[in-house]
């Protein structure tokens, strides 16, 4: 057995961490969890009491939240330098862009997604601010840059092209041209290649 496990569906955001894990090269091991079923079993409810995937046990160590099991096994793998080092100018940015998107980028879709309404009153009192403030933000951070936090690809990389290739695609981010490239750009990755075909199989698997 992999000292991993990671539990997920091929319709969840479990396809970013796939992604991360498939970065790291780490064996691991895969339990699927079923929508309404087994997420909600107790037996997986002492893993997620969110009754949640994705999620990671490593040893006795429990890892939700996408953004936390990236940052996590991103420190399991340092050879790799998917996070800058610590101490640096970068390691600053790639903690606030990881937070960025999971916090007012998450936010800003799931807005768009259920039309709540957000508008000069309320934006302060909002994490994403107006829409279109955290779309601004993120592209200002892009814009004639390769990667978000430096000269190579890490884990605040997988998640932002993750999350903006989602909302594209879900029509609650707008397909700007710097979205588009930078996410294709990452998409193009051997291990996102690699990962996307796993779920994309277990998908087809799933609908008979």
């Amino acid at each position: 057995m992999a000292d991993i496990t990671f539990y997920t569906h091929p319709y969840s955001r479990g396809r970013i961490v796939r992604w991360m894990l498939e970065e790291t090269g780490l064996p691991y091991d895969v339990e699927i969890k079923d929508f309404g079923t087994s997420m909600k079993a107790a037996d997986y409810l002492a893993i997620n009491p969110m009754g949640k995937v994705p999620a990671i046990r490593h040893g006795s160590t429990v890892v939700t939240e996408v953004a936390a099991i990236c940052a996590y096994l991103a420190e399991l793998v340092p050879d790799k330098a998917l996070a800058p080092a610590v101490g640096s100018r970068e390691r600053g940015t790639y903690y606030r862009w990881m937070f960025f998107v999971a916090g007012p980028l998450e936010m800003a879709t799931t807005a768009k997604a259920f039309d709540w309404k957000i508008d000069a009153e309320n934006a302060r009192a909002v994490g994403c601010g107006q829409r279109t403030d955290a779309m601004d933000a993120l592209e200002s951070a892009l814009k004639n840059k390769s990667y978000i936090c430096g000269d190579h690809f890490t884990a605040a990389d997988l998640l932002t092209a993750s999350y903006l290739g989602w909302g594209m695609m879900q029509k609650t981010l707008e397909e700007r041209p710097v979205f588009l490239d930078y996410v294709a750009r990452m998409n193009a990755r051997e291990a996102s290649v690699r990962a996307s075909g796993i779920d994309d199989a277990l998908a087809a698997k799933a609908q008979g």
